[in-house]
């Protein structure tokens, strides 16, 4: 299985649904779980949260419940790919599907080791945690900027990923190969190279 976090700073380029469609087909994975990334919905929590003080315990619950309304999106993006909470882990499921992260890292709760309540998770180290809980070969990191470091620290400390990041790579298991990718890049260089794809 591939899990893709797709990143919340794709959500405001029209070309999304196009690249992503395009990507999907040119990894030839069986199995691929699309996580969604944050961007403005999540930036609207934190909005709340400097003005209201929600407290960081809150605030990570709303922005999960924000990430399922995005994850609502890209499902309208993709149709035909279903959304998918509790049961992600389950290795029953082929094909393509969106995780819905409320109910998936609400049941997660029941595990001593489900990431802190923090600011500095956000939907890059929750796509490493859904990756590590569904024995995903893969983890692939959608995003808009390149990405080069030396380490994930230096990406956590970079702002590539986020601060949690590197914190959560040290239990995944070794053989996760964890990538990032400029969508916006990969697609451009794909249309270059052979014309318009079609998905």
């Amino acid at each position: 299985m591939i899990v893709a976090k797709v990143g919340g700073s794709l959500f405001d380029w029209p070309g999304l649904p196009l690249a992503l469609h395009a990507w999907l087909g040119d990894t030839g994975a069986e199995r691929i779980l699309l996580v969604p990334g944050g961007g403005a919905t999540a930036d609207a929590i934190r909005g709340f949260d400097r003005i209201f003080q929600l407290g960081e315990a809150t605030s990570h619950w709303l922005a999960i419940s924000a990430l399922s309304v995005n994850a609502q999106m890209l499902k309208a993006l993709m149709p035909g790919v279903a959304l998918i909470g509790q049961g992600a882990e389950s290795p029953n499921w082929h094909g393509r599907r969106i995780l819905d992260p409320l109910p998936f890292f609400q049941a997660d709760e029941a595990n001593a080791d489900h990431h802190p309540h923090i600011w500095d998770v956000t939907s890059d180290a929750l796509a490493l945690r859904a990756a590590i809980l569904c024995r995903a070969k893969e983890l692939v990191l959608l995003k808009s900027t390149d990405a080069s470091f030396a380490s994930w620290q230096q990406a956590s400390e970079t702002d590539i990923v986020d601060w949690y990041f590197a914190t959560a790579m040290r239990s995944a298991p070794t053989n996760l190969d964890v990538r990032v990718i400029n969508l916006r890049r990969w697609h451009a260089e794909c249309l270059a190279e052979s014309g318009p794809r079609v998905p």
